[in-house]
Formats: structure tokens, C-alpha cells, sequence
């Protein structure tokens, strides 16, 4: 195949692009490169619910802490994806399988006794509905002690560790989740 001078021009041109696209945006990828974290939609991993339960039962909740990502199959199989804030550190991150055990709407919170010790001006009960309740306006109660999938009024949180060991999503989306998972919805943290 030859070369025309047009075609040469063009790729010349888009070459040129390329690289002054590429210096351009250099320092922003270094950046984002030299923190660890990756800011793009590869990022998130697509569970197939069949590789972690037997059976979909209630509905399957897979919640991926690495990604910070939420994945809901409802009974009739339909999935939906969510993005989370997940737990500040490994030692606060629980893993494995548990279940709804129970929902609230507009739930209270108080903080667990380790959150009161790490934190003593925390105040000791936060009123469901109270703008400073960080539990949102849902929560979906875990049968691990102090675990929820809940809602969160600072929706700065979502895709950031930043939760004391729950998994938060936006309140609307923590909303159609509580609509949609019934108590018995199984649930795995990986």
C-alpha cells in the first residue's frame, strides 16, 4: 500500500494530537498513578452471584470492598449496581456471608463501643431523620453485630474508605435497595 501525502498529512497531524493530548494530560496521570488509585470505570469487577451462592433464594447482595461497589440480584434474578464507601482500614473490614436479619427506615444510631473509645465526643445516640445521623435514611441490618448496608447524609463518603466497617451507598439508592431486598436476602462481603 503506498502513502499518499494526504494520508501522511492526517496521520502527521493526528500524531501531533496525540502527543500534545499526551503532555497535556501527563501531570494528571502521574498524579493519579502515584497515590495508587485508579480513576476509571475498569476499576469495577462484575460478580456473577453463581461463583459465591448455591441459589438466588430472597436475592443476593455482593458487596466489593476493593471497588467499592454494591451488587443486588433481586429473587427474579434482575441485578443492579451501586457504588459504596466501605470500611477506613482492614481491621475494621469484615468479610465472608451473612444475611438481612432486619430493615429500618430512618433508622437511630449509636455508636459501637470501640467507635465511642476511638471517638469520645461522638455523641452516645444520633435520632432517625437528624441530618447528622450517618446512618441515612435506610439501613439494611446484618446478622454480623453491628454491621449494616445503610444510606449516608455525606455523600463525599461514596467511593472512599471512609465507614467504620459498613458499606454506605446514596440515599436514593440505599432506598430502592431496602424496597427491593427482603429480610432473608443473602449477603457476602468480599
Amino acid at each position: 500500500m503506498t502513502m499518499t501525502r494526504q494520508t501522511s498529512t492526517r496521520r502527521a497531524v493526528l500524531r501531533g494530537a496525540l502527543t500534545t493530548a499526551g503532555v497535556i494530560a501527563a501531570p494528571c496521570l502521574l498524579r493519579a498513578e502515584g497515590d495508587g488509585t485508579r480513576r476509571n470505570i475498569s476499576a469495577f469487577r462484575i460478580h456473577d452471584w453463581r461463583d459465591h451462592f448455591d441459589t438466588l433464594g430472597k436475592g443476593i447482595i455482593i458487596a466489593d470492598t476493593t471497588v467499592k461497589m454494591l451488587q443486588h440480584w433481586t429473587a427474579d434474578g434482575e441485578m443492579r449496581v451501586y457504588p459504596t464507601s466501605v470500611p477506613l482500614t482492614e481491621d475494621l473490614t469484615k468479610r465472608g456471608y451473612t444475611e438481612v436479619v432486619k430493615k429500618r427506615k430512618n433508622p437511630g444510631w449509636a455508636p459501637t463501643p470501640s467507635m465511642r473509645k476511638r471517638n469520645p465526643e461522638w455523641p452516645a445516640y444520633v435520632d432517625g431523620g437528624d441530618p447528622k445521623n450517618p446512618l441515612g435514611t435506610r439501613a439494611l441490618y446484618l446478622s454480623w453485630t453491628y454491621y449494616r448496608i445503610h444510606g449516608t447524609q455525606d455523600t463525599r463518603k461514596i467511593g472512599r474508605k471512609s465507614s467504620n466497617g459498613c458499606i454506605g451507598l446514596y440515599n436514593a439508592q440505599i432506598e430502592e435497595v431496602y424496597d427491593r431486598a427482603p429480610v432473608g436476602t443473602q449477603v457476602k462481603l468480599v
